[in-house]
């Protein structure tokens, strides 16, 4: 009698366009428009600024990613990089809060697409848009990653055409205001100041949450060492040039920062530049956006709770794969069971939880770098102001953004983290042995 044992690894299906494509997709260039008036009001009317400024900033933590994902080529992101550089127990204590960026991130996804869709069809019932968009994007992540990755290609492209009619009607929304296309005011005018451009910063830098969700792809990813750093590093620039872009011609056809509703300012914008009709397909266009980044953000959940469950660190079960579809199906499911909490929560409340475990993740990723180099510094030499100075420069960023979140992130992942640290004094029996650990297979 010949028995089938249940799948052990993951398929490698991606080259480097679907891994990019992917990130770009968690990333969703069109909540550059959605979180628009917010930033706006933030920097009194500089939003392109806020965006560089993050894109600098992000691109130290990138380029550490990207060398951690060269040295450990395996599933589990920042949680696997901090406790094979690092250790054991803290790394645990670095996933345990990523956890909450991945967790709840596609629950704010689903909230936020719902929100758009109850505000456009008020007389459908809002639950029911938010099932809709949780059922659907499971059901895709657990037929796999290939299936999910051509649906992401498809919504992609619909996204780069809304934003490309969008900045079109921009551009035209300035000339025939007799304005010019080349101009400073965007970047940088009276009223804004360095501290204001700083805050609208720490904003903006949560729409790069993306560049380093392509690491949990790790395992499906053909030739990782290459295709994974360079994913990292693609989706970071080309995502913050697509920012930068389309809020600097935003911010021309609409200057300053007064709206009738911050939070739908990109509507507002987008009647004005284009009328009605345009603003119902810009409405499409980011309800599209919140579906593909959905799709990716759970992919990414399920993918560090099978590392996590795979070293036992979490409840075995978690690194169970569909035996025909090979997918983390545990992780797909609980994620999108977790998306009904949306139900009794508002976005704001939501987002608390996100940045939080975000910006812990980029501190402790920089830090493995540089511990990385001081381990290996005998053996294996490298380069002191790419793998010391430039990691460093990234770390103190990061943890100025952490430090700088309103009061309710600050509480809630505070609080998260204690129940980590207890967590994990049961799992270590009073911190006396490390977390349990396996051998990784590339």
């Amino acid at each position: 009698m010949t028995t089938t044992s249940a799948p052990t690894s993951l398929d490698r299906h991606l080259g480097l366009p679907g891994v990019v494509m992917f990130g770009l997709a968690y990333m969703a260039p069109l909540i550059v428009l959605g979180t628009f008036g917010i930033v706006a009001g933030t920097t009194g009317g500089a939003v392109p600024s806020a965006y560089l400024l993050a894109l600098v900033a992000m691109l130290f933590t990138a380029a550490s990613y990207g060398k951690m994902a060269a040295v450990h080529p395996v599933a589990g992101s920042a949680y696997t990089y901090v406790r094979k550089s690092v250790d054991s127990r803290l790394g645990f204590l670095v996933g345990w809060a990523v956890l909450l960026d991945y967790f709840f991130l596609p629950m704010v996804i689903w909230l936020i697409g719902g929100a758009y869709l109850s505000a456009e069809f008020p007389s459908v019932p809002g639950w029911l848009w938010l099932i809709t968009f949780i059922v659907l994007t499971t059901l895709l992540n657990v037929l796999g990653i290939k299936v999910a990755a051509k649906a992401n290609f498809v919504l992609m492209a619909f996204q780069i055409l809304v934003i490309g009619f969008f900045v079109v009607l921009s551009i035209k929304q300035v000339l025939s205001d007799c304005g010019g296309l080349a101009s400073t005011d965007p970047f940088f005018h009276t009223g804004t100041s360095l501290s204001t451009v700083s805050g609208g910063a720490a904003l903006a830098a949560y729409s790069f949450l993306g560049f380093d969700a392509v690491t949990t792809l790790t395992e499906e990813t053909i030739e990782p060492r290459k295709t994974i750093p360079r994913a990292i590093l693609l989706t970071a620039l080309i995502g913050g040039a697509v920012f930068i872009v389309l809020a600097y011609f935003t911010q021309l056809a609409h200057p300053g920062s007064t709206f009738d509703d911050e939070s739908s300012a990109a509507f507002e914008i987008a009647t004005k530049i284009g009328g009605n009709l345009f603003a119902s397909f810009f409405l499409a266009g980011l309800v599209v956006a919140q579906f593909a980044s959905g799709i990716a953000a759970q992919a990414s959940a399920s993918r560090l709770m099978y590392a996590m469950g795979r070293d036992g660190v979490l409840p075995r079960l978690f690194a169970y794969l569909q035996p025909r579809l090979k997918t983390p199906a545990v992780g797909i499911v609980l994620t999108g069971l977790v998306g009904l909490i949306a139900l009794a929560l508002d976005v704001s409340t939501s987002t608390s939880f996100i940045n939080f475990g975000a910006f812990t993740a980029f501190t402790f990723v920089n830090v493995s770098v540089i511990a990385t180099w001081l381990r290996e510094r005998h053996t294996t030499p490298r380069p002191i102001l790419t793998w010391v100075v430039a990691p460093a420069i990234g770390a103190l960023v990061d943890l100025w953004l952490l430090v700088n979140l309103d009061g309710i992130a600050l509480i809630f992942g505070l609080s998260w983290l204690a129940l980590g640290v207890l967590y994990l004094c049961v799992l270590t029996r009073l911190f006396r042995r490390p977390p349990p650990e396996m051998t990784f297979e590339d």
